[in-house]
């Protein structure tokens, strides 16, 4: 079955914007959008529909010093659905699924082996908004995904509960 689905990933290119975007949009709304979407990685479809994610499978650093970004992005997308609590939001799910999608864009290898992906929020959200307008997403959609791509690191400097005057104004207005 993989091997027929892998021959036929090239005739995706036929199919309108609109159809794949509703298909993607159901698998996500699934009970088991991981299995859906390692499916389409695995068979070759995800080039045709999301390149973004079969990108995130990088090759480790030489060191391992950073996480594989496609087992963490199906990880979180996970954890999002686990938040859920009036039902499946394609909102959060997609957002949690290209939340990190700027990190093959932004990797930069340190020294002493240490890898960055310096401002990834922004390059992933400019990536997101031109994927899910490819996909024919509503403009609202796009606004709300791209806007919680760019946010996911709000809350990273601030869990040790040093807030400064100004961080607080700034999460507000976010």
């Amino acid at each position: 079955v993989i091997a027929a689905m892998t021959a036929l990933a090239p005739q995706l290119a036929r199919i309108t914007a609109e159809r794949v975007q509703v298909e993607l949009s159901k698998l996500l709304l699934g009970p088991d959008p991981r299995s859906g979407l390692e499916l389409l990685v695995d068979t070759g479809l995800a080039d045709f529909v999301l390149p973004e994610l079969p990108a995130l499978r990088m090759a480790d650093d030489e060191h391992g010093q950073h996480k594989d970004v496609y087992a963490h992005t199906l990880q979180v997308l996970e954890q999002a659905m686990d938040l859920e609590d009036e039902g499946p939001d394609l909102v959060l799910r997609m957002a949690a699924l290209l939340h990190d999608i700027g990190k093959p864009k932004t990797r930069e290898f340190q020294p002493g082996g240490r890898v960055s992906f310096h401002h990834h929020e922004v390059v992933g959200r400019a990536m997101a908004r031109t994927r899910l307008r490819e996909l024919r997403y509503s403009k609202q959609f796009i606004e709300d995904v791209t806007r919680l791509v760019f946010l996911h690191l709000r809350f990273y400097g601030y869990r040790d509960g040093d807030w400064t005057d100004s961080a607080v104004r700034r999460y507000v207005v976010d």
